[in-house]
């Protein structure tokens, strides 16, 4: 199985003594950067709806953008991003193994890179994947990505001999996969909680991201290759739920 994930806006900068690879789309990454860099304060404030300190911040980071980073400015995908996810998928506690399989399984979906494997060396940045960047291919990161996303998820999963996607992202990060090129069976886990009120599970946004990571853990952890083994997941007390899933929804109740 291919398994994908969302990035997150926070970053964790310390050092890590791994060896990092390139992302397939670094010239696409280098190209957005420097669109953004010719961006305004205001502008840059307004496209992703910023504080004026996150504003200056992204600005500064956007200059000093690297056609080709050495590896004192870049981190490791999967080990530099720091949201809910990532507290779910633990990608720090990962043995060199796992990690390794992650490397063939595991992507991040990225508005300003495409795609990355964990071990992908990236800048530090925040452009998130529904910002209206208008660029020559169009109005936003999605006319930008077109069926790019899609193809490499597609000669991806070829290279792994599977036809399964496992979507652990977010709406707006699977939206940029365009479904017409995508060749792949996808199916998305839902996460949900039970607070016992009588009003029945409910999707809790904070929860669910973390849930997603976890979820990707446990499939490198436990180097799963079918989709029926996912509903055996059961990190942080979440427990399959068949009256509530379908094939392609797999339900998890806490």
């Amino acid at each position: 199985m291919l398994v994908v994930i969302s990035p997150a806006k926070r970053l964790d900068w310390d050092a890590r003594d791994v060896q990092m690879t390139q992302p397939d789309f670094q010239d696409d990454a280098v190209r957005l950067a420097k669109t953004m860099r010719n961006l305004t304060l205001g502008n840059l404030k307004g496209l992703m709806d910023l504080s004026d300190d996150l504003a200056r911040l992204n600005r500064d980071r956007f200059k000093t953008f690297a056609d080709a980073p050495d590896a004192s400015h870049t981190r490791p995908a999967a080990l530099a991003f720091a949201g809910d996810t990532y507290q779910g998928l633990e990608a720090a506690s990962l043995d060199a193994e796992e990690m390794a399989w992650a490397q063939d399984h595991l992507r991040i979906l990225s508005g300003l890179y495409g795609i990355l494997r964990p071990l992908d060396a990236i800048q530090p940045y925040r452009l998130e994947m529904g910002s209206r960047l208008k660029t020559r291919r169009g109005k936003n990161l999605y006319d930008y990505w077109r069926d790019d996303i899609a193809n490499a998820l597609n000669a991806q999963a070829e290279d792994l001999a599977t036809d399964t996607l496992i979507n652990c992202a977010s709406q707006e990060y699977f939206g940029a996969v365009a479904p017409k090129a995508l060749k792949l069976r996808v199916i998305t886990p839902q996460f949900m909680e039970d607070k016992g009120d009588g009003k029945g599970p409910k999707i809790v946004s904070f929860f669910a991201k973390r849930a997603r990571g976890a979820m990707a853990r446990f499939i490198i952890q436990n180097r799963l290759t079918d989709a029926e083994s996912l509903t055996d997941f059961d990190a942080g007390g979440y427990a399959f739920r068949d009256d509530l899933s379908t094939p392609e929804k797999p339900v998890f109740v806490r």
